[in-house]
Order: structure tokens, then C-alpha cells, then sequence
């Protein structure tokens, strides 16, 4: 292992690829669910629960606020914390 590799890799903690693979994969079904919407109820888009702001916009924006919780705890599990 080079230098580089061993001052990132903390004991106990999961390999960078799993996690960041797993973390991938939440997001993908969480934009598989968005794109399942548009595909096969598009009308549900169009409702207004949240302050008169159409369901497409919020999970749009739910979705760029989830990559960058995730992002968040991918940095947090690795730096095992």
C-alpha cells in the first residue's frame, strides 16, 4: 500500500469503495423513485403540499439536498468520526 492509502484508511472503518458504492445506491433508488413519478404518475407532480410549491420541484430539490447529505456522511464515516 502506498503512503497515501495508509494515512486514509482508519482501523475499523469500511473500504472507501463499499461505502462510497452503498451511498451511491441510496441516491440511485432515491432518483429511480423521482423518475418513476414523472414515467407513471406525472399528475403527482403537479400537487402543491408544501406551501403552494408543486411535489416536482420539492423532490427535485429533496434530491441535490440528498447528495449532499450524503456526500457529508461519506466524508464523515471516513474520517471515523
Amino acid at each position: 500500500m502506498s503512503e497515501s492509502q495508509q494515512h486514509h484508511q482508519s482501523p475499523g472503518s469500511p473500504p472507501a469503495s463499499g461505502l462510497g458504492l452503498a451511498l451511491f445506491w441510496v441516491y440511485v433508488l432515491l432518483y429511480i423513485g423521482f423518475m418513476g413519478l414523472v414515467l407513471v404518475r406525472p399528475d403527482l407532480l403537479s400537487l402543491r403540499p408544501f406551501f403552494g410549491v408543486n411535489l416536482a420541484i420539492v423532490y427535485g430539490m429533496g434530491l441535490i439536498a440528498a447528495a449532499f447529505v450524503l456526500a457529508v456522511a461519506y466524508m464523515v464515516l471516513r474520517s471515523g468520526r
